[in-house]
């Protein structure tokens, strides 16, 4: 059965459709099964598609509001919830983590501040104390075991992406100035303030809308790859299990790394927001100066991550695109989830794109639908 491409492209972007319908007709380890993409420019919708089926066994349709587990691209709602609060005073980027979370400061983590665990420079890139993929589910006993946790290099001086780690220090934060779990503080400032889809802790009412995951059809063991152990520590301690999303423990869970749950649209209209606040259909979520900084390179130039094996280009949460993922201008920045969805803005073109899928591909950086989706839309933009 072939998938059906639904929804709409504003005159001029018509390559976006293509690009988008191309990835349905590939084959191996990219071979889209369902997804949904989106696009603003200066604050207009102008690609609104979605299309192919909902599960693997192709029984249900993709449509517009289909929910996706977006895995680390839930990483960019979280980098959202934790400049909310900066820009309203509870917390600033400098801050020491302990200021706030003094059960943190233990084996040598006082000086740990925000800022090092939003740019992967904690030190904490994994845990140390054996942890199963359902130990993920308990929120005390992740933050517990962070607490006790002896930093792996001297904060600041060395970068390792935190691959799940990230989201229990960050939500953490949110919580004890806030009042709110992360979940919490998402749904009540964040995703309504967009009108958006954006959950970290899915409610039940809204399992009728969610997409099956399909797992890459190749997988890469983490313990094969050729990585210092302060890196490999990060995705094998545990293993992370592509299915685990399809359990309603999981979605219900909040993991701020990597269970977030969001279509497409709603990707694409908080990035929107960043580079075009307040223009046409997009709404005001940050003061400029807010995401500036939120947007400001963390590390100092030339080093490496040691996971991913990139030149460190992590801002406060975010991807800086000096890999070039993002469409061809350095300045875009974004953010990527395991198996393939994104999302991200170029802010000089005024450009934000949304994109989810359930059939993952295998890699955690380079899914060529990334690229293709992103020149699709820069290119028409250039056009106009």
């Amino acid at each position: 059965m072939s998938a059906k491409i639904e929804g709409t492209v504003a005159p001029g972007f018509e390559a976006a459709r293509a690009a988008f319908a191309e990835n349905f007709a590939r084959a191996g380890d990219y071979e889209e099964l369902g997804a949904s993409f989106a696009a603003y420019h200066r604050g207009r919708l102008v690609v609104d598609l979605w299309g192919g089926f909902r599960d693997k066994a192709k029984t249900t349709g993709f449509t517009r509001d289909t929910l996706v587990n977006v895995w680390s691209t839930t990483k960019a709602i979280t980098a959202t919830a934790v400049a909310l609060c900066v820009e309203r005073g509870l917390v600033r980027y400098e801050d020491k983590v302990a200021a706030v979370w003094p059960e943190f400061a233990e084996a040598g983590k006082a000086e740990i501040t925000l800022a090092h665990v939003m740019s992967h420079q904690a030190g904490l890139p994994g845990f140390v104390e054996p942890t199963r993929v359902e130990d993920q589910l308990d929120w005390d006993s992740c933050c517990e075991k962070l607490a006790r946790q002896k930093p792996a290099w001297p904060p600041g001086t060395a970068s390792s992406y935190h691959a799940m780690t990230y989201g229990w220090l960050a939500g953490e934060v949110v919580r004890r100035v806030s009042g709110r779990s992360v979940g919490q503080f998402v749904a009540d400032h964040l995703a309504r303030r967009i009108e958006g889809s954006l959950f970290i802790g899915l409610p039940e009412s809204e399992e009728t809308r969610v997409a099956e995951m399909v797992a890459p059809a190749s997988m890469i063991d983490p313990a094969s790859l050729p990585l210092p152990p302060e890196a490999r520590m990060a995705v094998s301690n545990p293993s992370q299990d592509p299915h685990f999303p399809n359990r309603r423990d999981w979605r219900a869970a909040e993991i701020p790394a990597a269970n977030g749950h969001a279509d497409a649209l709603s990707l694409a209209r908080l990035f929107s927001s960043f580079v075009s606040a307040g223009k046409s259909e997009t709404p005001k979520l940050l003061a400029p100066e807010t995401i500036a900084r939120m947007t400001m390179p963390a590390a100092p130039p030339g080093r490496k991550d040691m996971l991913l094996q990139f030149v460190d280009c992590w801002a406060m949460g975010f991807l800086i695109n000096t890999p070039g993922v993002y469409g061809p201008n350095k300045r875009a920045f974004g953010h990527s989830g395991w198996g393939g969805s994104f999302a991200c803005a170029d802010p000089d073109r005024e450009i934000a794109i949304g994109y989810v899928c359930n059939r993952m591909g295998r890699d955690l950086v380079g899914d060529p639908r990334t690229q293709g989706l992103c020149h699709a839309v820069t290119g028409a933009a250039d056009q106009l």
